[in-house]
């Protein structure tokens, strides 16, 4: 059922999230830690405060958008909250793109801002001419080039003193951009009140995160599930967040934990393997947490088996903000994305959209209040994907008759073998448990009558080698676990898969692979 917040019409999401806790006495508290450096939630209101003063004295109005092209680091929460607590809004930007994206992301949103770390200012140099709107850009975390500013001298000449804009709870708080696993980025708009709604859902009912835990994500905060993770989950209940500015290697992530002793760890399924692979300690934390794509059942055991700790899988999205089906800490089925989360409903629909049975494949429909409003200048994909209050996530599933939920892929992956839909989380689920086998990714490809059968792209363990052996044998394991129709007719030893920032397999880059080696 949903979940009603009880928010005054009047509210502001950085308010609650930052100011809140030093009214509730924990302004001495660490919200942040960072490499060698510890900050108070104090410490983080004052950045806040002095970062919104910032943007004012640069003109920025309420409504108007910031862009943030910055790492982990403790500079995020302070320029993310100190724009929402003027009534701008930021736009979180991924910094694993490059200038070509960044200049699609910064004259679609008209961002007059963009506070960007000094290490990413290389890719904005090239596409300077081309933006449109940007009037200023802000340099954090190093010196800044003739003509920007440097944050830390616009900031230290600042009011520690900020009066809250008088926004209302479904006033426009942050965008997200959608990964672009399916094709082009769409801007995602979501409201004051979204996170807390995903707080106080999925943070407390699922997580049961509360004021004593330090939450390390791997996954990044420019994303909808590192967001959750590293901001607005631990600001919830003024728990404390870890940050890793780094690429978050297995040594990284490892090392991060020893450092700092988190209680929730957040990552996605291709690091857990890579994890599995490596020599580390889990320290004192409690729970994982993986999202992104489904975690196969072999990584589950395995971690299990090695650290004596569980990996709650779910799902979520760019446009819900965070996880809206998951596995419990105490309720657990692997290889499913878990139950619906409460404060929200799901229903599995057909072509006609109607309701299927337990068991029956088809389009995952979801609802709950941190839906985002719509996508910025994108009326037609809004519709098709907004349908009344329930928003279509594009991804086929099934349910059990325990009402667990399996993911069979997104909708343009699913594959027609004969006459029969196959879904390739089905067969790459299969192929993992091989122990050769560390990922893979399966796509259809067409046979010398042009029909459609299923193929494989396979990265195989540091002591493994590709071989005609191999392959034949991975084959074979497929074929003896799953109905024949369903195995792979060809296998493909490759060094890496393509991904999204959030880990998603970019299946539609294999297949352009396949179709240009094929033309």
């Amino acid at each position: 059922m949903p979940y009603n917040l009880n928010l005054p019409e009047t509210f502001n999401a950085a308010d609650y999230f930052v100011d809140r806790n030093v009214r509730e006495g924990r302004g001495d508290k660490v919200a942040v830690l960072c490499e060698d450096r510890a900050f108070t939630y104090g410490e983080i209101q004052e950045g806040v405060n002095r970062f919104g003063n910032a943007l004012k004295s640069l003109d920025v109005r309420m409504e108007e958008r910031v862009a943030l092209l910055l790492l982990d680091t403790e500079v995020y929460p302070r320029a993310f909250f100190g724009a929402i607590k003027i009534g701008a809004v930021p736009v979180c930007l991924n910094t694993l793109n490059r200038s070509k994206d960044f200049e699609f992301y910064l004259n679609d949103s008209r961002a007059r801002v963009l506070v960007v770390d000094a290490p990413l200012l290389e890719q904005i140099e090239p596409i300077r001419g081309n933006l449109r709107f940007l009037e200023n850009i802000i340099v954090a975390n190093g010196a800044a080039p003739a003509g920007d500013l440097s944050l830390t001298e616009l900031t230290a000449c600042q009011s520690s003193v900020l009066e809250t804009a008088p926004t209302c709870r479904d006033d426009s708080c942050f965008w997200l951009y959608t990964s672009g696993s399916t094709g082009s980025p769409k801007g995602t708009v979501h409201l004051q009140h979204d996170m807390v709604y995903a707080a106080e859902t999925y943070g407390k009912k699922v997580l049961g995160i509360r004021e004593a835990d330090v939450c390390f994500s791997a996954a990044k905060l420019f994303f909808a599930y590192g967001l959750g993770n590293g901001l607005y989950f631990p600001f919830s209940v003024g728990a404390t967040a870890v940050y890793l500015p780094r690429r978050p290697t297995p040594d990284q992530v490892f090392e991060t934990v020893r450092r700092h002793r988190p209680t929730l760890f957040f990552g996605v399924p291709t690091l857990y393997g890579q994890m599995l692979e490596e020599e580390g300690q889990m320290g004192r934390v409690r729970l994982c947490v993986s999202a992104g794509e489904a975690l196969p059942a072999a990584y589950l055991h395995r971690w299990k088996s090695r650290f004596e700790l569980d990996i709650i899988d779910g799902i979520g999205s760019t446009e819900m903000a965070h996880i809206f089906i998951s596995n419990r800490p105490d309720d657990i089925t692997a290889g499913s994305s878990g139950k619906v989360v409460p404060g929200y409903q799901a229903r599995i629909v057909g072509e006609e959209m109607e309701d299927l049975a337990a068991g029956d494949i088809g389009t995952l429909l979801v609802r709950g209040d941190s839906a985002a409003a719509f996508y910025w200048n994108k009326h037609e994909k809004t519709k098709q994907t907004i349908i009344g209050d329930w928003l279509n996530t594009g991804d086929k599933y099934y349910r059990d008759e325990q009402d667990n939920y399996y993911c069979a892929g997104r909708s343009d992956d699913m594959l027609k073998v004969g006459g029969i839909w196959v879904s390739p989380n089905e067969v790459e689920a299969c192929l993992i448990q091989h122990p050769a086998v560390l990922e893979c990714a399966v796509i259809g490809a067409p046979d010398e009558d042009q029909l459609i059968k299923p193929m494989a792209f396979v990265v195989l363990h540091k002591a493994q080698e590709a071989s005609l052996e191999l392959e034949n044998e991975l084959k074979e394991h497929v074929k003896s676990r799953l109905a024949l129709y369903k195995y792979p007719r060809w296998i493909r030893f490759i060094d890496e898969l393509p991904k999204t920032a959030t880990g998603k397999i970019k299946r539609f880059e294999l297949r352009n692979l396949l179709q240009s080696q094929n033309g």
